[in-house]
């Protein structure tokens, strides 16, 4: 069996060779129309990497089910931050830490989504936990649109430790949850924080919430009862970056 592509897509794919921390083994292009690759092709051809013509037939038939829109990367995997590297990467910002926390998010299409609207948003870094949460695939650089190569991606062993850590760098914490009265809009996110969002229907967890500063909802006018994980973090995020432009 063939060995899945790091990155499939036109836009997730020129992330990756467009970041120069990326080790790229070798492209896959679908034969003609290199009008519509004249980016890749450069991109490849001036970092000296290999590139492979395929027919769409067969890269259809060595890659089922993928919607590659006809291109296709392997590179070695990035280094990986852990609950270690967040001081240095905090002292590194030159204004308010502005963190996404990710409690047990599983579905990668929303965290990549999420990591899409946090790079839009401004996000210094994104943090998940190792265990019961998506991690970085090929499905998520295809969803994230290019944003899983600028968006440093933090996965900690202990996600409640690691809230205690940013609240002793100066982070303010702020979890959001549909059952307090607080709203969004009431939040004063100009100064450092991180906003956590939990896990598809179930929510923060118990420790992760009593860990929090504080909580909030996001005002909800209609008749659900609730949103999407990732529809959540969009709103929240630039609730924040809405605060912060004003």
């Amino acid at each position: 069996m063939l060995k899945n592509p790091s990155a499939y897509g036109l836009h997730a794919c020129i992330a990756m060779l467009k970041n120069s921390k990326r080790e790229i083994k070798h492209v896959v292009l679908r034969e003609g129309d290199d009008r519509r690759y004249a980016e890749v092709l450069t991109l490849a051809q001036n970092r000296g990497i290999q590139i492979k013509r395929q027919t769409q037939e067969s890269i259809d038939q060595d890659y089922p089910g993928l919607v590659h829109q006809g291109v296709l990367l392997w590179a070695k995997a990035l280094p990986e931050f852990d609950e270690g590297d967040l001081k240095s990467l905090l002292a590194a910002l030159e204004h308010p830490a502005f963190i996404l926390i990710l409690d047990g998010v599983t579905d990668p299409h929303n965290l990549g989504a999420c990591l899409r609207s946090a790079d839009a948003s401004g996000v210094d870094m994104v943090i998940i936990p190792k265990d019961k949460s998506a991690s970085m695939t090929p499905v998520v650089a295809k969803v994230s649109s290019g944003a899983s190569e600028t968006v440093p991606l933090v996965r900690v062993v202990n996600l409640a430790r690691s809230i205690q850590a940013l609240q002793a760098l100066g982070v303010w914490v702020y979890g959001a949850c549909g059952e307090t009265k607080q709203s969004l809009f009431d939040l004063d996110a100009k100064g450092p924080i991180a906003l956590v969002l939990g896990a598809e229907g179930e929510g923060l967890r118990r420790l992760t919430r009593e860990k929090c500063d504080g909580l909030y909802a996001i005002p909800m006018l209609g008749s659900v009862a609730s949103l999407n994980v990732s529809v959540a973090a969009g709103i929240s995020m630039y609730e924040v970056r809405r605060q912060r432009l004003s």
